[in-house]
């Protein structure tokens, strides 16, 4: 009997023609198979200028610190006291790295955040106990949870009709707020599935093309691992939430509460100081990673879906 919950991931296959048309997915031919590690610093710049040496000094302390002695310092800040010892770690090394640069010329005007909004989803899909390799994924729940990166509040859309109509309502409320337009936006999932999968299968039932704005994404796992310099292990939804000191809010395996969820780790990652940036792009049918010398850029106006000819 088909469930809500994901299952493990099976092989995905396409056609010629299919691989044909998804090449157009990603033609950035820098996206590669291998995951390769973001390193803490976005930009590969100029690292002489002695506030560098200061950031370190002030690293070296931090390292050197207790749990007892981080949530004390946090305190002392106003900064979150919750989460695990690497957490409290990061976020001091975040806040004094901030405020060191915000007053030296080494900043080079770099922006805390590199897109106005982001666009949480977290499809549930139907499947199998054992799922055999070919098994089709249906997407029965399409939420989405959007941040605004400035002011870090939530706005939430959840639809329950079918595909096509669920399709065309999310594009309409994304361009409502004038996404791709006016303000820079990206997406950002809890693993490759999402997109990779997924909407990927589902575009190719319902007889879709796949969605131009929905070609890269965030892929908030890498992020997480990458930034609190933790192993895959420690990367699962509610291990991130209870390493950032916090509780799964709603029900497990629902969307919408899914979404809700991922969106608070999110905003924790950028109030302590992650700069959250596409790692993912769809091409050739399957997920690759993009690397960090790629540009950054935001996803494309989202447009009306386009039937597959």
């Amino acid at each position: 009997m088909a469930s809500q919950k994901k299952s493990s991931q099976p092989a995905n296959k396409t056609s010629a023609y299919e691989e044909h048309e998804e090449e157009q997915c990603c033609a950035d031919t820098s996206c590669e198979k291998n995951e390769k590690q973001e390193p803490s610093s976005p930009k590969q710049g100029d690292f002489s200028d002695p506030v560098y040496k200061e950031i370190a000094i002030e690293n070296g302390a931090i390292n050197r610190m207790n749990r007892d002695e981080l949530c004390a310092k946090c305190a002392e800040l106003k900064l979150d006291t919750r989460g695990v010892k690497d957490v409290l770690k990061k976020r001091l090394k975040s806040y004094y790295k901030r405020q060191k640069l915000m007053h030296s010329a080494a900043a080079n005007g770099n922006s805390a955040v590199y897109f106005d909004y982001i666009c949480v989803v977290d499809y549930e899909a139907t499947c199998e106990e054992n799922n055999p390799p070919d098994y089709l994924h249906e997407i029965i729940e399409f939420p989405m949870v959007l941040i605004d990166t400035h002011t870090l509040e939530i706005k939430v859309v959840d639809e329950a009709e079918t595909f096509h109509q669920v399709l065309k309502r999310a594009v309409s409320w994304l361009q409502e707020k004038e996404l791709g337009t006016k303000y820079t936006y990206t997406f950002l999932t809890d693993g490759s599935w999402d997109m990779g999968k997924f909407l990927h299968t589902q575009c190719k039932l319902s007889c879709i093309r796949f969605p131009p704005f929905a070609r890269k994404w965030i892929n908030i796992r890498k992020s997480y691992g990458n930034f609190y310099k933790v192993p895959r292990t420690q990367t699962k939804l509610i291990c991130m939430l209870e390493n950032l000191g916090m509780q799964y809010d709603g029900r497990p395996h629902c969307g919408l509460d899914d979404s809700h969820n991922i969106a608070r780790i999110a905003i924790h990652m950028l109030k302590d100081g992650c700069q959250l940036r596409v790692n993912e792009c769809l091409h050739s049918g399957e997920p690759r990673s993009v690397p960090i010398s790629a540009p950054i850029e935001g996803a494309p106006a989202p447009q009306n879906p386009k039937k597959r000819n």
